[in-house]
């Protein structure tokens, strides 16, 4: 599976039942053809997670300049096949898949993963990105939801494992969240080393200890951040406020932050909203973030973890020195999960609220962001646009 790791690089995970061997990534851009000499060849890391399931992953980059780059994994003399990433550049658009919370529900994420690709294929290419909002399985612990729940989906429907990165977002179900050695994070260490590619291999990432799931990363003129809404740190903090005022996100033409837990939920299981103290969850994301989205210029906070759609523009009440005065408030909690139908708050501020498996196509030209959300049939549900 494929993933952005920060701008200009991929990182690229895979899992064999038996260690094997020697394995080497390769690596090229239609710039460098296609020969052996201008093949970059990297070894990837290593761990054991069980007996019968032995991860290997690598970074590869930079890429800049490069709109289409090919990869294979190579094991003695079995190769597998060439894949390919498109990624537009600016002038162009970028065409960006949004999904989230698709955890034990397979048959019908494979069911939304079909509405999508028969869009795509209206349209004439696939996806560039997939932006998935978390909680991909229900419990990070059994190994075989991840094959069920995520990656054979993937694959089968579109053919997104390989070819389409994905930017994802940690939610609350698919990340261990004890920091201690040997933890349960098996795919979602993919964010190690985003300031440093060089240490994928350090002990932390080899035992399981590394955690951080924080990042951003540009696509085509939008400037996005992922945060960790299970886990608010220090370190989170600080670096939402240093990439909120970085020159990559304020000159950015569209600026988005993507978080699993949305500042505003209105629906939710009554019991465990009351009796459970889930009402407070992502507290943090309304009371600390928020206020730092509408003073630093966001456009669109993209959420999950409540499983339907809904989305609010309003006024954004911060500096007058941005383009628009709006800020995009957009749940996309449909891509497989129980539908969420009883309602808990009423923030007074929803413009659409859709109760169905859906999901989004993000389209990111030079001037223009379009929104648009279907259910799995490929009705549209909603629409929106900014325009610079």
């Amino acid at each position: 599976m494929a993933f952005d790791h920060g701008d200009d690089h991929y990182y690229i995970v895979w899992e064999t039942t038996c260690a094997s061997g020697t394995p080497i990534l390769e690596w090229w851009s239609d710039a460098n053809n296609s020969t052996g000499a201008s093949r970059h060849a990297i070894a990837p890391q290593y761990r054991k997670i069980d007996r019968n399931h032995h991860r290997y992953s690598a970074i590869f980059g930079p890429v800049i300049g490069y709109p289409r780059v090919h990869y294979r994994v190579s094991n003695h003399s079995f190769p597998t096949e060439q894949y390919t990433i498109n990624r537009p550049n600016r002038n162009e658009t970028t065409q960006v898949l949004v999904i989230s919370d698709n955890q034990n529900g397979p048959s019908n994420f494979r069911a939304v993963l079909a509405g999508a690709q028969k869009t795509f294929i209206k349209r004439g290419r696939p996806p560039n990105a997939i932006l998935h909002v978390g909680d991909a399985i229900q419990s990070v612990g059994k190994l075989s939801e991840w094959q069920t729940h995520l990656f054979s989906p993937m694959e089968d429907v579109g053919g997104y494992q390989h070819n389409t990165s994905l930017v994802y977002v940690p939610g609350n179900h698919d990340h261990d969240k004890k920091r201690n050695a040997n933890n349960m994070n098996y795919y979602m260490d993919m964010y190690h080393g985003i300031y440093n590619t060089d240490g994928l291999g350090s002990e932390k990432v080899v035992n399981g200890d590394y955690h951080q799931f924080y990042h951003s990363v540009s696509l085509g003129s939008a400037r996005i951040i992922a945060l960790d809404a299970e886990c608010p740190s220090k370190e989170q903090s600080e670096f939402l406020v240093n990439e909120l005022q970085s020159e990559s996100f304020q000159n950015a033409r569209f600026r988005i932050v993507a978080v699993h837990i949305p500042p505003f939920i209105e629906f939710w299981d009554p019991y465990a909203w009351e009796h459970k103290n889930e009402k407070h969850w992502g507290e943090h994301v309304r009371l600390e973030y928020d206020p730092l989205f509408r003073k630093y210029g966001v456009d669109l906070v993209v959420s999950g973890h409540q499983h339907n759609y809904q989305r609010s523009t309003i006024r954004r009440n911060g500096p007058p020195a941005y383009d628009d005065a709006n800020i995009t408030y957009a749940i996309v909690g449909g891509a497989g999960g129980a539908i969420d139908h009883d309602r808990v708050e009423d923030w007074n501020m929803y413009n659409v609220t859709y109760t169905d498996f859906h999901y989004v196509l993000l389209d990111i030209s030079d001037k223009e962001l379009q929104w648009s959300a279907f259910d799995i049939s490929g009705a549209s549900i909603d629409h929106f646009k900014i325009q610079r």
